[in-house]
């Protein structure tokens, strides 16, 4: 790095690299995917491409990246729904000194579509799913690195991306040097999540920031990533257990970091069971602490829009209650879901973890149900539907920890349960092993499909 460049921003604001004006000009992003697929441009191919069923993913930001490669050949028209609600990691080091809701799920799916094709699309991948180290002062030197455009992260990616890129990263360090009260920590920072932080403060928009995040990593246009809320405010999720103890923030009720700055371990761990198990999830004000702070953010329309038109709906596997439920229990989805007779999929999972312990399948379906009908709710916005309703197909990992009790699932009136091979992974246990899930979700949208013929 050259000399001098660390002391203007101790100083005075660095200067934003020129934002490009075509940028300024985002176009609304589409909320329908075509209903027929495009027709090929080339004379010379006499076969049309296949149809490619169009899905609704519920899903957080860690356990279902890993089959997301595996789903694109099954079909992009895909639709990722994820809460914003996530305050741990450098999100919650953003969250703290930008405000805002978290995008830290958001970047990971998003990078987890983007283009793999071309040795620039690599590079600019590898830049924004870096890291900084643990060490704050290692940290924040590399970052001035990156934000200088000196850093070896740059190499491979033109002139063109560069300083689109490094005009919302340079934008975002302008941010954080405007609020002298707020020491910012760069500790294990992400630079992805810097770079929609940038795009989201300077839009003032969240889909916006979506949208360009999604041109720069070239994500396929068939393949939407949506926040289930659209806000620029925070959000802060809660629990109540079945004692009466409530727990405030996503990350203190699914993986507690007890004062830690490094990485979230989302991993099997050490960490203690909940005293008693979650009733439910509902969101709270930035400075609630009990369930009378309880606040009810609307659900993001594009997501309401897609659940009414996609051939299936899928509940992915991951933390049940942190990323599941956040979206779930908004007013609106349980009204639409249980209105489609499309394949409603979950996903269960392979092993416990502190939001789960000693959960059978069917304790999954109820958890769900439950959030769906807002059951623990405001009274006036239940609604009383059967488990069928939301859930109609159960694929299963072989050898998996969660008891499948088959007679209940029967009276809960689901009846097809798939099991899937598996593997093993050091750090989770028992995974879908990522082709054979895709086949056998794609055998359950096949039948569906037939049928619908």
């Amino acid at each position: 790095m050259a000399d001098g460049c660390l002391g203007p921003y101790f100083c005075k604001p660095p200067k934003p690299s020129p934002i490009p004006l075509f940028l300024l000009q985002i176009p609304k992003l589409p909320l329908h995917f075509p209903s027929k697929p495009m027709a090929a441009h080339c004379h010379c191919i006499s076969n049309p491409r296949p149809y490619q069923p169009s899905l609704l993913v519920f899903s957080g930001g860690t356990a279902f990246n890993g089959v997301v490669e595996e789903l694109k050949k099954l079909t992009v028209r895909v639709a990722h729904v994820l809460p914003v609600s996530d305050d741990g990691g450098s999100t919650a080091e953003i969250v703290r000194v930008l405000g805002g809701p978290a995008v830290g799920d958001i970047r990971s799916r998003c990078l987890r579509l983007a283009d793999q094709s071309t040795s620039e699309a690599l590079a600019v991948r590898r830049l924004l799913g870096h890291r900084l180290p643990i060490n704050p002062q290692q940290a924040k030197s590399e970052w001035y690195e990156v934000v200088e455009g000196e850093h070896s992260l740059w190499e491979g990616v033109s002139k063109p991306y560069r300083e689109t890129i490094r005009s919302f990263l340079a934008y975002f360090q302008n941010e954080i040097l405007r609020r002298p009260n707020e020491s910012f920590c760069f500790s294990n920072g992400s630079i992805g999540n810097f770079f929609f932080a940038g795009a989201r403060v300077f839009f003032q928009s969240l889909d916006a920031a979506i949208f360009l995040f999604s041109r720069v990593s070239d994500i396929p246009a068939e393949s939407l990533v949506l926040p289930v809320i659209s806000t620029n405010d925070r959000l802060t999720l809660g629990c109540e257990l079945w004692d009466g103890t409530i727990v405030r923030g996503q990350n203190e009720i699914s993986h507690p970091a007890y004062g830690s700055i490094g990485p979230v371990d989302k991993g099997r761990s050490s960490v203690p069971a909940l005293p008693s198990r979650i009733k439910r999830v509902f969101y709270m004000s930035s400075e609630g602490t009990n369930s009378l702070h309880e606040v009810f953010p609307t659900v993001n329309p594009a997501v309401l829009d897609q659940l009414s038109n996609v051939d299936c709906i899928v509940y992915a596997m991951g933390s049940l209650f942190t990323s599941l439920c956040p979206s779930l229990v908004l007013l609106g989805i349980g009204e639409v879901i249980s209105s489609r007779s499309c394949p409603k999929v979950l996903l269960l999972n392979g092993t416990h973890d502190r939001e789960t312990s000693g959960f059978s399948a069917s304790s999954f379906v109820i958890a769900i149900t439950d959030a769906l009908n807002r059951t623990y709710g405001d009274s006036h916005n239940c609604l009383k539907h059967f488990p069928s309703q939301y859930i109609n197909t159960l694929l299963v990992p072989k050898d998996g920890e969660i008891p499948i009790d088959d007679q209940i699932l029967r009276s809960q009136g689901i009846f097809d349960v798939v099991i899937v091979d598996s593997i093993r992974d050091p750090k989770v246990g028992i995974i879908f092993d990522p082709v054979s899930l895709i086949n056998a979700l794609g055998n359950v949208v096949s039948r569906y499909m037939r049928t619908k013929d």
